[in-house]
């Protein structure tokens, strides 16, 4: 299951980037959002699920997936908005006000 998710994290990545390439999104760079790092948090950002500590550690470093997930048209389709919250909110990750 793990091996699936995280290559629906790749696919992703992949169709995300090339959004941000293609002019779709203006407000996130490739190169400060991996939605792969965030692999051992799909089922916390996508089911209402609490994050490991994995998974809390990976949201730290990629706060501007947090603003993609969030704003982000092509990404907004596929997260939980509301396991989202929880999920940064419970690993003490601010999600800035300015995504």
């Amino acid at each position: 299951m793990e091996k699936v998710s995280c290559s629906v994290a790749l696919v992703l990545t992949v169709a995300v980037t090339a959004a941000v390439l293609l002019g779709v999104s203006g407000r996130m760079e490739p190169a400060l959002c991996s939605f792969t790092e965030l692999c051992p948090c799909l089922p916390a950002l996508t089911l209402p699920q609490p994050p490991s500590k994995v998974c809390c550690d990976k949201l730290r470093e990629q706060v501007p997936c947090l603003c993609a997930t969030q704003k982000d048209p092509t990404v907004v389709q596929i997260f939980n908005l509301t396991s989202t919250k929880v999920a940064a909110t419970t690993c003490h990750v601010p999600v800035p006000i300015n995504c």
